[in-house]
This record gives structure tokens, C-alpha cells and sequence, in this order.
């Protein structure tokens, strides 16, 4: 086999690349790579008519939010007393642009949540134009999310609006939310793993992606949705979950050609649109 993949190298440069394949799949020593899909329709969803996609991870394989955090605080506790004096410095924003912002930062679904990291980004992110963007946005969104689940249905914490008997900026969605443990938060894991993932295909603009990610998750915290430490223990597990990713083959050959794609439609001149600038002021609040 050695001597076989030596002399494969040696003609590399005469055969004609389709007979190059035929070779490769006939010696076996090299496998045709394969760009991962990028249509929607190919990937189930974690629960039919959720439009959640499953993740690349099996369940198994995500990070255990049980053995990575602590427990929340206690009642009573110095922490405790921290995260409810961020929760009333956040009161103060209700109405505001920044309470506008987390609103919007609530929404998970797509295609309206791929624009989230636009601006950030300096491109437009959709199925059409980005496609291989827009698979890796949908399918982390399950990975980092659904880590934090061991931990959030151990705890079972109180959210802060049931505990301050309060309205969130997502009153629609208070029923549902009142159900679901607080620590760690979901929506954080999975704002800071999609911040790490794009600031991996654009480095240049890693401190913008990094800081929206960032806002991202406090935006649980102005909304009145979650506790802080809820949040900063959320962007642990998304950070373990992008790490428990680069393990896995699809995940990194999508991230591959994600990263040709971006330098593409880079290199064509599109620009993000939305009032960027106005984006940018606003994350500035309540950091």
C-alpha cells in the first residue's frame, strides 16, 4: 500500500484529475471528499415542526453541563445578590433601543435569526447567498443549545421575571419560558458558539464578532429572561461545545467551506445592510 501511494504521487502531475478519482476509489487509499449539504430539507429537525435542524454532535456526545458548571447560586448568597442587582440596573432599559435589541435577539428562527451576525460580519447571511454560513448558524444552534439541558433540568432555577413577578421584552413567550430552568442560559451558549465559529472564518473581524456574541447573551439579562450568572455560565458551554465540534468531520468541512465562501462573497463587494452603525452604539449599553 506504501509503495502504491508512492507512485500514485509520482504521476500526480501527468493524469488527468477525473482518471485521478478513478484511481483513488479503485486502490482505496484516498476517499473523494464530499461538501456537507447545505439544503435544509436534508437535515431532520431535533422535534418535526420545530425548524430546529439537528445538530452535527450526537446527544451523547455534547458537553455535559453537570460535570462543566457549578451549581447556580443559592438563595441568600453573595452571588445570588449580584445577579438580582443586574437584573433592577436592567429594569432601567425597558423601551429602550437596547430592550428593542434584546427583543430581537430572542429570535431563533430562520431565515430572520441569520441576521443576527450580519452587521458584525459585514456581510449578508442567508440560504441563498451564504448557504454554507447559514447550515453551520442551524445546526450549532442545536449543539450549544441543547448542552445545557442536563443542567437546566437538574436545577430547574427560577427565571427573574417569575421572580420579580415582571414582563419580559418577549411577553408572548413567558408561559413557555416559566417552565424551563434558567441556569445555564440556551440562547447565550449558542449567541457566543456562533460568534466563535464566524470569528474562526473571519478573523479580521473577530473583536466585532466576539463583542455581538457577547451582547448577544446579555440581552437575556435586559430582557428580564435570565440571572447573569445564568449567562456567563451559558458562554462556557458554548465554548465547550465549539471545541467538542472541531472533533467532528461535517462540522469542519462546512467550517472549510464557509470560510471559501465568506472570502468570496467578500471579495465581490457585498456589504452587510441595516443600520450597522446604530447596531453598534446600542451594544454599547448594558454590557
Amino acid at each position: 500500500m506504501r509503495f502504491l501511494s508512492t507512485s500514485l504521487g509520482r504521476v500526480l502531475s501527468t493524469v488527468p484529475s477525473t482518471a485521478l478519482i478513478v484511481v483513488a476509489l479503485i486502490s482505496g487509499c484516498a476517499v473523494v471528499p464530499q461538501a456537507p449539504t447545505t439544503l435544509p430539507a436534508d437535515i431532520p429537525e431535533i422535534r418535526p415542526g420545530s425548524g430546529v435542524l439537528s445538530g452535527y454532535l450526537p446527544r451523547a456526545d455534547l458537553p455535559d453541563s453537570l460535570a462543566l458548571l457549578p451549581e447556580p447560586p443559592a438563595d441568600g448568597s453573595a452571588a445570588s445578590a449580584l445577579d438580582q442587582a443586574a437584573f433592577q440596573a436592567a429594569m432601567s432599559l425597558r423601551g429602550s433601543p437596547r430592550w428593542d435589541m434584546a427583543a430581537r435577539d430572542n429570535e431563533l428562527q430562520f431565515p430572520r435569526a441569520a441576521d443576527t451576525f450580519s452587521c458584525a460580519l459585514d456581510l449578508p447571511i442567508s440560504e441563498s447567498g451564504t448557504p454554507h454560513v447559514n447550515m453551520l448558524l442551524r445546526r450549532t444552534l442545536a449543539d450549544a443549545g441543547l448542552s445545557t439541558y442536563r443542567a437546566k433540568d437538574r436545577y430547574q432555577r427560577a427565571r427573574p421575571f417569575v421572580r420579580n413577578q415582571v414582563t419580559t421584552c418577549v411577553p408572548q413567550e413567558e408561559a413557555k419560558l416559566a417552565k424551563d430552568g434558567s441556569y445555564p442560559s440556551g440562547h447565550s451558549a449558542l449567541g457566543w458558539a456562533w460568534a466563535l465559529i464566524l470569528a474562526e472564518l473571519s478573523p479580521e473581524r473577530a473583536d466585532r464578532l466576539l463583542a455581538r456574541g457577547y451582547a448577544f447573551g446579555q440581552s437575556r439579562v435586559v430582557c428580564g429572561v435570565h440571572w447573569q450568572s445564568d449567562v456567563d455560565a451559558g458562554r462556557v458551554m458554548g465554548s465547550a461545545a465549539v471545541a467538542k465540534l472541531h472533533s467532528d468531520p461535517v462540522f469542519r468541512a462546512q467550517l472549510d467551506a464557509a470560510r471559501l465562501e465568506v472570502a468570496r462573497v467578500r471579495a465581490s463587494g457585498l456589504r452587510a445592510s441595516g443600520d450597522c452603525v446604530g447596531e453598534a452604539v446600542v451594544m454599547k449599553v448594558a454590557r
